[in-house]
């Protein structure tokens, strides 16, 4: 064998590889450029912004557990203006592709007032959108828990932008099928899947939770199988492209997210525990596609029926 194609279109736009940090596990690159050129990523999302500035959660509220971790962060941001007057020119000093926008908003109109100001930004090339937040006006369930309100946020965002807009799926549903294909009727461009799981460890020495919050999102390598199921459900399900993530920490694990479906890979956690893992995963990858007589990744995308 000689060179691999590590190449894949996401929406229309053309990344060198897969590989794509996710979201609040890569700030807003620029510190992870201080360690390697992160030019040479696919691309990465950023740390989820909102229409406002939040604090986020009470501490502690990062907890390590057996492969994995549960966090419960609570979308802390500068709000969208700060993200693009202060954090969007320093990314770009050192980050020359596009970058994947993700948003968080409490209702619709929030959702909508991000989409509209962070869609004008040159260096955007995706809006990923998580409906993992709690609906204020709908009584405080996530908006990705019911298929009327994940078409409706997909649908308004897709009304403000001409950019592709993937839709972030959570896990903690009975049918995430049903949920991703709302997202593709609500006109969403992908989806990415999975966010975190909800977890919950309990510090036998003080019998409380761990984490102020007593519950988090729980992710890392003992989530794998779980989106491997989902992924390669939601691919089968939806024309749209899929973006895999949960627990994926190597190469082998990025080829088989491919073959469950997946377009494109993002690796959240293992970032946490090693800054270079992306690096490293980029790096292994014309390995392992060799080992396996892989000559071009997207011959492999819905590769297992």
């Amino acid at each position: 064998m000689g060179e691999v194609n590590t190449k894949v279109n996401l929406c229309g736009i053309q990344l060198d590889n897969p590989i794509i940090p996710a979201s609040g596990t890569f700030g807003f690159g620029y510190e992870f450029a201080e360690l390697y050129d992160i030019n040479i990523l696919g691309t990465f999302s950023f740390k989820g912004t909102t229409l406002n500035a939040r604090f986020g959660n009470p501490t502690p509220r990062i907890a390590e557990c057996t492969a994995g971790m549960i966090n419960a962060v609570g979308l802390q941001n500068p709000g969208v203006d700060k993200v693009i007057s202060e954090e969007l020119p320093k990314l770009k000093k050192c980050f020359h592709k596009k970058v994947m926008a993700n948003i968080s908003g409490f209702s619709i109109d929030e959702y909508v007032a991000v989409a509209k100001k962070i869609t004008k930004e040159d260096a955007v090339g995706w809006i990923e959108v998580n409906v993992s937040c709690p609906n204020v006006h709908g009584g405080g369930l996530a908006f990705g828990t019911d298929p009327k309100n994940v078409y409706a946020v997909a649908k308004a965002v897709k009304e403000v932008t001409d950019k592709p807009v993937i839709v972030k799926l959570s896990p903690n549903v009975t049918d995430i099928v049903a949920i991703a294909k709302s997202a593709e009727d609500g006109g969403a461009d992908g989806v990415s899947l999975i966010n975190t799981m909800l977890g919950m460890r309990i510090d036998l020495k003080t019998r409380k939770p761990v984490i102020a919050n007593k519950m988090g999102g729980f992710s890392g390598s003992a989530i794998f199988p779980v989106a491997v199921r989902m992924v390669y459900q939601v691919a089968n399900a939806v024309n749209i492209p899929v973006i895999g993530m949960g627990g994926v920490s190597n190469a082998e694990d990025v080829l088989e997210m491919m073959l469950a479906g997946a377009t494109a890979v993002q690796v959240g956690a293992a970032n946490l525990v090693n800054p270079y893992a992306c690096k490293d995963i980029i790096e292994d990858l014309p390995r392992v596609m060799k080992k396996y007589k892989i000559n071009s990744l997207s011959e492999i995308i819905k590769g297992v029926k």
